[in-house]
C-alpha cells in the first residue's frame, strides 16, 4: 500500500497555541485526510519542541518543574487539535525519554561518526527571545528584528556542525527540485541565503547555559542544541533509534512557517545528508496570519485566538474560515469584521441555504437518491497545496446548483410536469452529495452531517446559525 506521511513543525509550550499553530496543523490535517481517502496509507505527525530555555522560564514565573508546567501546556494543543477536528496520529515531545530520546542519541552519534562534529570555542550574538546565534546580517542595526533586542555577546566552548561542507550539495538539491520547497518565493529566498555564504553551526551549549535538554553523548556537560534535537523528531516518531517499525513512511512532506525556514531547508538536508538518510519529499512554507495590517500581539490588542473562532462559529466554520479565506503562501489580514462577512456569505447564505433547499425538495417530493459512491476531493490534486483555490473551486460548484434552482424553479415545476421536475430535484442531490464528498478532508463534520441527511434521513437542525 502506498504511504502519505506529513508533518507539522513541533510547537514551543511556553504559551497558549495561537492562530499559527491552528493553521499549521490544519493544513497538515487536510492533507492526511486527503491522501487517505485516496487509500493510502497515512500518518500524520505533530508534537511540542519542549528542551527550551523559555519553558524553564515560563515554568519558573509559575513556581512550578518544567515537567509539571509541560502537562499543562500540552493538554491545551490536544484541547484545540480536538476542537478543530485535527486528526494527528502521534503528538511527540522531546522530553519523551522512550519516544524521542533513543534517536536524538543515535542521529548525533551518526553525525560524528561521519566526522561532521567538532568541538571549538564559539564566539557569537545570541538572542534570547530567538534562542538562537544570529549573524551580523540577520540583523537590523545592531538588533533582532523579531524581538527588537541588542543579542549578547557571547564566548562558551560548543559542539559544531560541519554544515558549511554541505550547503554546495544542499544548494543544488533545491536548485533542482529534488529538495521541493514551495512557493517558488521561498525556494528563491533560501537559496539567496545560501549563495551568500553560511558557516558551521553550533549543536550544542553547556550545561550550565542550557539546563533543560538531553546531554551530549559521553560530554555530560554539553546539552544538544534544538537542532539535532527537534528536527529530529521527524524521525524519532517513525521510530528512528528505536524499534524502527515506521521508518518506510519516510521521506514525508513538511508543513512549516516562514519563521523557521531556513532551519528546514538548509539545516535538516544537511544533518539527513550527513546521515545517509533521504530527504523530505517536499516543504511547504505558508504565510503568517495578521491583523489590522499588524503581527498579532498581546500589546497592541489585536490577537484573535483559535479558541474563540471555534466559539464563535463553530468547528467545521471555523476550519473553513482559516482554509478557504487565508492565502496559503501568503500573509493573510484577519478582523473581527471580515470573518463575520466571511461565515455569512460562504455558510450561512452559501452552503447552508443551499443544503437547506434541496435537502427540503428532496424529503418533500421524495425523488430517487443518487447511488452512495464516494467521490474524492480531486481539487486538492487538481491545486497542490492551494486550498484556497481548492475551496473556491468547490464554492463555484456551489453557486452553480443554486444557480440551477433559480432557473429551473423544479418545485413549481412539479406540479405541471411531475417527472422533470424530480429529475432536476434528483440531479440537485446529486450535486450536494458530491459537495459533500469534496468537503470531506476540508469540513469532515459537515459532510457527514449533508451525507447523513441524504441516505439517512437524519435531518440537520440548522447548518450554520445566522450570527446573533
Amino acid at each position: 500500500m502506498k504511504k502519505f506521511y506529513v508533518t507539522s513543525p513541533i510547537f514551543y509550550p511556553n504559551a497558549q497555541p495561537h492562530m499559527g499553530h491552528a493553521y499549521t496543523a490544519l493544513l497538515c490535517d487536510v492533507l492526511k485526510r486527503y491522501h487517505a481517502s485516496l487509500g493510502e496509507e497515512s500518518y500524520f505527525l505533530t508534537g511540542t519542541d519542549e528542551h527550551t530555555e523559555k519553558v524553564v522560564q515560563a515554568a519558573r514565573a509559575l513556581r512550578q518543574e518544567p515537567a509539571a508546567y509541560l502537562e499543562t501546556i500540552v493538554e491545551r494543543f490536544k484541547d484545540l487539535y480536538a476542537k478543530l477536528d485535527i486528526d494527528y496520529d502521534q503528538f511527540i515531545r522531546t522530553s519523551d525519554k522512550d519516544v524521542h530520546w533513543p534517536g536524538a542519541i543515535k542521529m548525533w552519534n551518526t553525525l560524528l561518526e561521519s566526522d561532521d562534529l567538532y568541538k571549538a570555542e564559539y564566539v557569537g550574538l545570541y538572542c534570547v527571545g530567538c534562542e538562537a546565534f544570529k549573524t551580523e546580517k540577520e540583523l537590523i542595526d545592531g538588533v533582532c528584528k523579531d524581538h527588537g533586542i541588542a543579542p549578547e555577546k557571547v564566548v562558551e566552548e560548543n559542539w559544531f556542525f560541519r554544515l558549511k561542507k554541505y550547503a554546495p550539495q544542499v544548494e543544488k538539491l533545491i536548485e533542482s527540485g529534488e529538495l521541493l520547497i514551495v512557493p517558488e518565493s521561498r525556494k528563491k529566498e533560501i537559496l539567496s541565503f545560501l549563495r551568500s555564504g553560511v558557516e558551521d553551526v553550533s549543536f550544542s551549549r553547556p550545561k550550565e547555559k542550557m539546563t533543560w535538554g538531553i546531554p551530549v553523548p559521553n560530554d555530560p556537560n554539553q546539552t544538544m542544541y534544538i537542532w539535532v534535537d527537534a528536527l529530529t523528531n521527524y524521525i524519532t516518531g517513525l521510530g528512528f533509534g528505536r524499534d524502527e517499525k515506521l521508518m518506510d513512511f519516510w521521506p514525508g512532506i513538511h508543513i512549516l512557517g516562514k519563521d523557521i525556514l531556513r532551519f528546514h531547508t538548509i539545516f535538516w538536508p544537511a544533518m539527513l545528508l550527513s546521515a545517509k538518510l533521504p530527504l523530505p519529499k517536499k516543504i511547504m512554507i505558508h504565510g503568517t496570519i495578521i491583523s489590522d495590517g499588524k503581527k498579532m500581539s498581546k500589546s497592541i490588542g489585536n490577537v484573535i485566538s483559535p479558541y474563540e473562532l471555534v466559539d464563535r462559529y463553530g468547528k467545521d466554520a471555523t476550519r473553513y474560515l482559516l482554509l478557504r479565506h487565508v492565502h496559503p503562501f501568503e500573509d493573510t489580514d484577519i478582523t473581527w469584521g471580515k470573518l463575520d462577512e466571511w461565515y455569512t456569505a460562504g455558510l450561512v447564505n452559501g452552503l447552508g441555504n443551499l443544503a437547506s433547499r434541496i435537502l427540503k425538495m428532496s424529503e418533500t417530493y421524495e425523488v430517487a437518491l443518487p447511488d452512495n459512491v464516494h467521490e474524492r476531493a480531486t481539487e486538492i490534486l487538481d491545486f497542490g497545496f492551494e486550498f484556497q483555490k481548492a475551496m473556491d473551486s468547490i464554492w463555484a460548484r456551489i453557486q452553480q446548483l443554486d444557480e440551477t434552482i433559480q432557473r429551473e424553479e423544479p418545485f413549481k415545476k412539479i406540479k405541471t410536469d411531475k417527472e422533470t421536475a424530480e429529475g432536476i430535484i434528483q440531479g440537485l442531490v446529486g450535486g450536494l452529495k458530491n459537495i459533500s464528498d469534496s468537503l470531506a478532508p476540508f469540513m469532515p463534520e459537515t459532510s457527514r452531517t449533508i451525507i447523513d441527511a441524504i441516505y439517512k434521513n437524519k435531518k440537520p437542525e440548522n447548518l450554520f446559525p445566522r450570527l446573533p
